[in-house]
């Protein structure tokens, strides 16, 4: 079978590797270069096994802070755009504890699949991505944040999650050295030992190199005018330049912008762009880098180690579609990293970054065909802040499928 996929982040090219996997024919289709989306300067961590969804009950107490505050890490500015006000106000509807624990179990269950798959991929390819497995800790500030960790993780051990357990800040300075100099900060942390970390820009670069060599067709710089579909069938995607690139089967994989398209073989996708920023640092500096991945939860920001760089991402703005990076955003990130981990870094280049996290309101990505689109269009988006973690499993999952429609 010949598949065309429409993406080159992350999912995409995960999707496209899992499909020559089961034997198909592959195109692939972007405008713009690979990983160049949400991927390139992402967080870096594998989150496995901490999934906490973030229409979470307790959001309901912030939203004057996140609505009025400047120095929110989460921001949200409402724009002229029904669809960021439809998304709003279903991402709030999601706020219960029902649906987060129905979340949790879904991204628990699509993690564990992801680990197993991108294990079975390292192995198989000796993939050069920078990958460590050296645990993670989420630290929080308060006695009150910390409370509500230890029970997302009862949660989460009943939901059958890996091995995790809640730790006084003296005890995550024992686990992570670097964290010592600022323990009086934090009330205590949740420490997985099993979590991992790995450098996204590198795992699309090393599957473009592999993919090459299975003959996919690449369509790099090619913009997607339309999607062509008849009596509910897709025949084909239609480039700007007026080339139509047939196949029998479509995945569309195009993060936040996804809903633009899917629109157009009658599909509305509830997904919407939170915009993150991220900052990479050689670790060349006389003190210490953490070697263990941190969350620092009160600020949304997380430290993962690549080599000898320093990956600091964080901040969820709801802003629209502006992909600038403003200079404040990238000082707080610089800022924010020379508060905790001291002189790590000589922080002479921080090659500051920002994506656009594509995102549902309840966290969970949108897999497979769709009741209302054509027979053989499949969807692989929506993965938000997880895109990384979650992109073999679903990349699986997926080909999975369209291997069993033949």
């Amino acid at each position: 079978m010949h598949v065309c996929v429409v993406g080159a982040g992350v999912v995409g090219l995960s999707t496209a590797y899992a499909l020559t996997q089961k034997g198909h024919r592959v195109t692939v289709i972007d405008p713009a270069a690979p990983g160049s989306g949400a991927t390139g300067g992402n967080g870096a961590q594998l989150s496995y096994s901490y999934v906490q969804p973030m229409a979470d009950p307790g959001i309901w107490a912030q939203l004057p802070q996140l609505l009025l505050s400047p120095s929110s890490a989460l921001k949200v500015r409402p724009q002229w755009d029904p669809a960021q006000w439809a998304w709003l106000l279903r991402f709030l509807k999601a706020c219960n504890t029902a649906q987060s624990h129905s979340t949790t179990a879904q991204l628990l269950r699509l993690a564990a699949q992801s680990r197993t798959a991108l294990d079975a991929w390292r192995e198989r390819e000796a993939l050069d991505i920078d990958f460590s497995a050296s645990g993670k800790l989420v630290m929080f500030r308060s006695a009150a944040a910390f409370h509500a960790a230890r029970s997302q993780l009862a949660l989460q051990r009943q939901l059958g999650g890996a091995p995790q357990q809640a730790v006084s800040a003296e005890e995550a300075c024992a686990i992570e050295p670097a964290l010592t100099p600022r323990r009086d900060a934090f009330a205590g942390g949740i420490y997985t030992d099993s979590e991992c970390a790995a450098d996204g820009q590198k795992l699309c670069d090393a599957l473009v190199r592999i993919l090459s060599v299975r003959d996919v067709h690449w369509r790099m710089g090619q913009p997607v005018q339309r999607l062509v579909v008849r009596d509910q069938h897709m025949e084909a995607v239609q480039l700007a330049s007026g080339q139509d690139i047939t196949a029998d089967a479509f995945v569309l994989s195009t993060g936040h912008s996804a809903p633009l398209l899917a629109v157009q073989a009658g599909i509305r996708l509830p997904v919407y762009p939170l915009k993150g920023y991220s900052i990479t640092v050689d670790t060349d500096g006389p003190g210490l880098a953490p070697r263990v991945s941190i969350t620092d939860s009160a600020r949304k920001l997380v430290f993962a180690r690549l080599g000898e760089r320093l990956r600091v991402a964080g901040m969820v703005e709801l802003v629209g579609r502006n992909t600038g990076i403003p200079a404040d955003r990238i000082d707080s990130l610089r800022s924010a990293t020379q508060d905790l981990f001291g002189d790590c870094s000589r922080f002479a280049d921080l090659h500051p970054w920002t994506g656009m996290r594509p995102a549902t309101p309840t966290g969970l990505p949108v897999l497979g065909r769709q009741p209302q689109g054509p027979a053989n269009l499949y969807l692989n988006t929506g993965h938000g802040g997880l895109g990384l973690t979650l992109a073999a499993g679903s990349a699986v999952e997926v080909a999975d499928a369209i291997t069993r429609s033949v």
